[in-house]
């Protein structure tokens, strides 16, 4: 508005051409008719009202209707409110598909470049961005780079793609970043673990995406954190507050760092060949070096120099161990008190039966919670199909059954008396794996606590001299022949006689020679 009054007033005050005007204000001989042309058909006179804002001036000048900027003759203006619903709905719509079906309803609509200029300007005028301050030591936001590193095998040739994890602190820019080799829940707790180690401390916040692994159900004002995720967090002492979903601009600097790193890392690392994880971090490590070092083109110093005076010192200190990645899940108890994590069953209290209960599994234990409290720990075996019992778990029956070993058997017959003892021993020498007479034991057992000791050992003694089991045990006790007296002689050997037939007269005869 300047240029306009100064025009303004070299016409009125001092009669210069338009010509002159136009040299002396810096600008072209048809603005400055355009200028005179509007200050005539707005009715306005010279000199101007001192009440007369820039504001009020323009809008005489240059006067729109209230829907905006007059569209021309036989024109009429595109939705803009449904073009920019358009584009934000369908990525693969275009400004140009747009205009191409505004141009098939409109055969004498506006040209293309016309179009783009006039929505940008509806845009613009949408609702602003505000400007996030981001204050020292508060938010350390995080995310995936979109581009991946190749992986070769040396031997196979086969190309994996590595992906490029990437932590930039709010104040400093200070940026951090690594490749994994999967986006998964381990790798994603990884690189936070050592996001933290590199930084020397952590964050008040951590600004994550909506991904799976940091967020298990988006909501706009209260999400539903990873388990996993928000333990890790609680570890190093962080709040979590994601993005919102869709909302880029709420994570602008991850996302200013992103690009950076894919510059500046992916980039330069373009035609180096990688065998190994261990080597592309180590590349990355010194490009990011240099990276941080990089002095900024819009403000003075770098990011290694503003993370020293602003957020190292402001950093929570670390814990004195590191996260240990635990991983959570949840599993129904099954009717052999048991739960199954991975190929290995754990078990839990029996009472649990059929129960969602919170597995937490480390790399050296497996953590079984219900209803927040935890109600199992075992060591993790990674053995298949291998069972981890803890005999608390089992049920009385169970346990007393399980309890019962050849050993304890024996020594409870040792205690009732020399003949239980080497009835039980017969028992378990009948059978080709003793635990195959454990039940046969078990019976002797019980049998001998409802009978006085003497019956039972006079009962054992019988049983032994017949070379029965537990059947021939049962059937001298109930039909009382423990109280029969024993025959004190032992059976005499048969007397030799010419009369008796021994065992050589079943012996059958060689068959004679020649037949």
């Amino acid at each position: 508005m300047r240029k306009i009054r100064e025009t303004l007033r070299l016409h009125f005050e001092h009669r210069l051409s338009q010509r002159k005007i136009a040299r002396s204000a810096g600008i072209g001989q048809p603005t400055v008719h355009d200028y005179l042309t509007r200050f005539a058909a707005a009715g306005l006179e010279w000199p101007l009202p001192p009440e007369l804002t820039d504001d009020a001036l323009e809008a005489k000048l240059y006067p729109e209707p209230a829907g905006g900027e007059a569209p021309a003759a036989g024109r009429q203006l595109p939705d803009f409110a449904q073009l920019h619903e358009d584009l934000r709905k369908h990525k693969h719509t275009t400004l140009h598909l747009l205009w191409s079906e505004y141009r098939a309803a409109q055969q004498d609509g506006y040209s293309y470049s016309r179009f783009c200029f006039l929505y940008e300007q509806w845009k613009s005028r949408q609702s602003p961005v505000m400007r996030q301050v981001h204050k020292a030591g508060e938010k350390l936001f995080v995310d995936w780079a979109g581009m991946k590193i190749p992986l070769y095998d040396r031997h196979s040739g086969e190309v994996r793609e590595a992906s490029l994890f990437v932590a930039v602190l709010g104040a400093s820019l200070y940026t951090y970043a690594e490749a994994t080799l999967t986006e998964r829940l381990p790798d994603w707790i990884g690189a936070h673990v050592r996001a933290f180690a590199f930084f020397g401390g952590a964050a008040e916040l951590l600004v994550p995406d909506n991904t799976k692994t940091a967020v298990v159900k988006p909501c706009r004002y209260d999400p539903d954190l990873n388990p996993t995720y928000y333990e890790m967090a609680r570890h190093y002492g962080c709040g979590v507050l994601p993005a919102r979903v869709r909302k880029p601009r709420d994570k602008a600097v991850v996302e200013a760092g992103v690009l950076l790193a894919e510059r500046w890392i992916l980039a330069a690392l373009r035609k180096r060949r990688f065998f190994a994880l261990a080597a592309i971090n180590a590349a990355i490590g010194e490009l990011l070096a240099h990276l941080n070092g990089r002095p900024f083109k819009k403000r003075p110093g770098t990011r290694a120099e503003l993370f020293a005076q602003l957020d190292q010192p402001a950093l929570r200190r670390l814990p004195g161990e590191p996260y240990d990645q635990s991983l959570w899940s949840q599993a129904v108890v099954n009717i052999d008190y048991h739960i199954q994590h991975g190929h290995s069953f754990y078990s839990v209290p029996y009472t649990l039966l059929r129960q969602t209960v919170d597995v937490r599994a480390t790399p050296a234990t497996i953590e079984i919670f219900h209803r927040g409290q935890r109600v199992a720990s075992h060591a993790r075996t990674f053995t298949p199909n291998q069972a981890v019992t803890l005999a608390e778990h089992r049920p009385p029956a169970h346990r007393a059954q399980e309890e019962w070993s050849g050993e304890r058997i024996q020594d409870w017959a040792a205690q009732a008396g020399p003949e239980p003892a080497q009835l039980v021993e017969a028992i378990l020498a009948q059978y080709p794996h003793p635990q195959m007479g454990y039940r046969a034991c078990l019976g002797v057992i019980r049998l001998a606590q409802r009978y006085p000791a003497e019956r039972v050992r006079a009962a054992a003694e019988r049983a032994v001299r017949a070379g029965g089991g537990y059947k021939s045990f049962r059937s001298i006790l109930t039909k009382s022949l423990d109280r029969t007296p024993l025959d004190p002689d032992p059976p005499r050997p048969t007397p030799a006689h010419h009369n008796i037939r021994g065992a050589e007269y079943f012996t059958p005869a060689p068959p004679a020679e020649g037949c």
